[in-house]
């Protein structure tokens, strides 16, 4: 690569939070940085896109460094749709997405704004990663998965990715010394087992709110959730082709033409 790699950086947490803040330090060190992310917490979001209201970007400057910032008023995969169409002059060489504040292993994928911004960028051609950290406090210490983030962004850049696959990275909330290395997995089978705060306001209308536990239904050493208890940082190779390919075989002995 003759020019330094142009690095579209973006999360769910709000683009004022510390994890992207962070990830914009690390990349500034590797590319040319354009941000554009969220202006307001969106975690929870999945790949939620806006249709039926506007959009507004401003350019902004949150701290010093080099790079080039935008504030969204949408959701993680609205920005990363606007910068590639509207804000980019030519297309990122790679796409990364956090630091998240919290978990994202295992079924969170499904429900993660972190990750529906890498997949985004990764429907349109775009090497992206997800990176998050298992901390959810504002305060979280993101010094330790700095070396990690990086040398794993620049083998992204060097060696590319799969075609249609972008990488889903949980890092254990550990010092640097009791992380023991990186972990290529597989997504471990869990689950969210919720339930609903029921409470009243003040004028005795009924509101909820909901909570639950992570139950991990998968025994494999295997996993992303094995490698993160373990002290490892957990590398997935996540798809958006979410065809079961391995069910059409059986369908398609099925008489779905019957016409009695």
């Amino acid at each position: 690569m003759t020019e330094k790699p142009l690095i579209l950086v973006t999360n769910d947490d709000g683009i004022n939070a510390p994890g992207i803040r962070t990830l914009i330090s690390i990349m500034n060190t590797i590319g040319e940085v354009v941000v554009v992310a969220p202006d307001s917490p969106q975690s929870g979001m999945g790949h939620a896109i806006t249709v039926d209201s506007t959009l507004y970007v401003n350019k902004v400057q949150i701290d010093d460094g080099p790079q080039t910032e935008y504030r969204c008023s949408g959701t993680p995969a609205d920005c990363v749709k606007l910068a590639i169409r509207e804000l980019l002059d030519r297309k990122p060489d790679i796409c990364v997405s956090g630091i998240n504040h919290g978990s994202n292993s295992s079924i969170s994928v499904i429900y993660s704004g972190t990750m529906s911004a890498a997949v985004e960028a990764g429907i349109e051609g775009i090497p992206a990663i997800g990176f998050s950290l298992l901390n959810y406090s504002w305060n979280a210490d993101f010094e330790p998965s700095k070396s990690f983030i990086k040398k794993i962004t620049k083998q992204v850049l060097k060696n590319r990715l799969p075609k249609d696959i972008v990488l889903n990275v949980n890092i254990p909330n550990l010092p640097k010394p009791e992380i023991k290395g990186i972990k290529v997995c597989r997504q471990a089978k869990g689950n969210w087992v919720e339930s609903f705060d029921k409470r009243q306001n003040p004028s005795g209308k009924d509101y909820y709110w909901l909570s639950g536990k992570f139950v991990n239904l998968d025994g494999g050493e295997d996993t992303d959730e094995y490698a993160l208890e373990n002290g490892y940082i957990s590398v997935v190779p996540t798809q958006f082709d979410l065809t079961a390919h391995y069910a059409l075989k059986e369908l398609n002995t099925w008489n779905f033409n019957d016409k009695k």
